[in-house]
């Protein structure tokens, strides 16, 4: 997600990005242009070196071993890199004591921009999981920046229960603030930086995918550490591209064709909006108004409301003890991120309740849900790509509900 409605965006140019299979650079062409250039020379020299091979039984997985030599390294050119800007105005830290950047020299660093209701952040954390896990005892130290997009993401409750909920090991920070997310320049949800170990930022990736990219640039990073600290040769054990297709909660992780959602990210809240409501009554800012949903067609990818609602900066609030949203749109899966304590919500998709294999997550068997707190909630989730009528009845006043999103 991000402030700048990136994920319109993302569609226009889904068929690039992933035909390509790394970043795509929204803001700083002139950095990645250069630093792209300078890392793929590092990754050139790992590449160049006597490198050993050997598979398990099974053809799973794969051991590379890398000899190396410290003269290799020093001909890396690192002026076109831009230092990394110190942790500002953190606020928490979570799976960690305090710290600042600069004690981690001598790492290679991960800096994830991140916040916990977003779904693409939500994605990309099973791949930050899996490199914490492959990496950490070689040098990689990756640390979660918690930039919040929406009020509730400043409490640091609500993000302990997130991290503990997505099995996160890595320190995590809070960036309530936004103070690391101004000294990066950044706009973006999620973004990583890889930071070698003398500071320099090596990699800056925005969004989703270009993980076998990314995994690259660790890996060429941390063979220049070994390099460095004199070691002589460095293993690392590659398997299968990850995959989170399990049937459990993590699977809404799954692989996303951007090319195939039609539908863009909607916010409720009238700061953040970015298209006006299918409702003719439209947005009132911090008024209390009574919405119904029209009769006829509803047209797509706009948001329909019925019953009373209060217009809030970063949300809808259900006034009345029984509201509605409506919303036609294209896609393999619907989410919402959503607040309130104990309110019932109960989910129809093409004129039936959402009870069969398309219910999401966080579905019951009848296509219900009790809402426990402000997270991101998965509604629907199909085998592909299509058009679908979604109906979210909710009982219950308080009820909050701050964006749709998609998959």
């Amino acid at each position: 997600m991000n402030k700048d409605n990136i994920s319109a965006l993302l569609m226009a140019i889904g068929v690039i990005s992933l035909i390509v299979g790394f970043a795509v650079y929204f803001n700083s062409p002139e950095l990645n242009k250069m630093g792209s250039s300078q890392q793929e020379q590092a990754q050139k020299l790992v590449s160049a070196t006597a490198t050993k091979t050997t598979k398990n039984n099974n053809g799973a997985e794969t051991i590379t071993t890398i000899k190396l030599e410290k003269a290799q390294f020093a001909s890396i050119d690192k002026s076109p890199f831009k230092k990394a800007p110190e942790l500002t105005k953190i606020s928490g830290y979570i799976n960690t004591k305090p710290f600042k950047l600069a004690d981690l020299k001598g790492k290679v660093v991960l800096l994830d921009i991140w916040t916990y209701s977003c779904i693409n952040c939500i994605r990309t954390t099973p791949y930050l999981i899996d490199w914490n896990e492959k990496y950490a005892d070689k040098g990689l130290v990756i640390v979660g920046v918690h930039a919040p997009e929406f009020e509730f993401e400043k409490n640091i409750d609500n993000v302990k229960a997130a991290v503990k909920k997505y099995g996160i090991k890595y320190p995590v920070v809070l960036d309530n603030e936004k103070g690391t997310w101004n000294a990066y320049e950044n706009r973006y949800w999620p973004r990583k930086y890889l930071v070698d170990t003398e500071g320099y930022i090596r990699y800056d990736h925005i969004g989703e995918g270009g993980y076998a990219e990314t995994e690259k640039v660790i890996q060429s990073l941390l063979a220049e550490r070994a390099a460095q600290t004199g070691a002589k040769e460095i293993s690392f054990v590659n398997t299968a591209d990850l995959m989170r297709e399990t049937g459990d909660d993590n699977n809404i992780q799954s692989l996303v064709d951007f090319s195939k959602i039609k539908t863009p990210e909607l916010y409720f809240g009238y700061q953040l909006a970015r298209a006006p409501l299918g409702n003719l009554e439209g947005y009132r800012p911090d008024q209390t108004v009574m919405y119904s949903i029209p009769k006829s067609n509803l047209n797509p990818n706009f948001i329909y409301l019925d019953g009373e609602w209060k217009n809030n900066a970063d949300n809808m609030e259900l006034q009345s003890e029984t509201g509605r949203i409506a919303l036609v749109y294209s896609a393999k899966s619907a989410n919402i991120v959503a607040g309130g304590k104990g309110q019932e919500v109960a989910v129809s998709e093409d004129g039936l309740p959402l009870v069969n294999g398309s219910r999401g997550v966080d579905l019951s068997e009848a296509g219900r849900f009790t809402i426990d707190g402000e997270r991101l909630y998965n509604l629907s989730m199909h085998n592909g790509y299509g058009n679908h009528a979604l109906i979210v009845d909710i009982k219950g006043k308080g009820f909050q509900i701050y964006t749709f999103t998609f998959g």
